[in-house]
């Protein structure tokens, strides 16, 4: 069974947004180990500069980095990332499970990822052009992640 790391910056505010990932994380536990990991989140000035943004990454990378399980597979949540349909990221999350035994997705804070953490995934994911809130888009990857799954036992989940 793959372990399933989910490595994210800040605490969920929102109960439906609490409840919503705990039924992602109940599903998921049928197919994966699976370990949601809340780091600390840094507090920005209400205009931060370019250096204090700077700064932020850097501290929240750090602690990023320091909870990514050892040999796992890195596919940080970017802008920059590829964009998958549910089918191709089933395929993706079978073809990293051939190499690895650990997965582990990072979603950034407020300003995103430091550059030292995008470059340690291989692969960068991304949920399309526009800006979801970082609390939003760990919802949609738990529910993808438990999609990609139910599509590769072959579950009537995906339609």
């Amino acid at each position: 069974m793959m372990n399933v790391s989910v490595i994210c910056v800040g605490k969920l505010k929102e109960s439906y947004l609490r409840d919503g990932c705990a039924e992602y994380v109940k599903r998921l536990s049928a197919y994966c180990k699976i370990n949601v990991v809340e780091v600390a989140e840094e507090r920005a000035s209400d205009n931060p500069k370019e250096t204090e943004i700077a700064q932020i990454l850097q501290k929240e990378g750090e602690r990023i980095i320091a909870k990514i399980p050892k040999g796992s597979a890195v596919v940080p949540l970017c802008i920059e990332g590829r964009e998958y349909s549910s089918p191709d990221f089933s395929a993706l999350i079978e073809k990293i499970s051939l190499d690895y035994s650990s997965l582990c997705f990072v979603i950034g804070g407020s300003f995103g990822l430091s550059a030292e953490v995008k470059a340690l995934g291989k692969t960068k994911l991304s949920f399309g052009k526009m800006t979801l809130p970082h609390q939003l888009a760990r919802l949609v990857l738990l529910e993808q992640t438990y999609r990609a799954f139910a599509i590769s036992n072959n579950s009537k989940y995906h339609k």
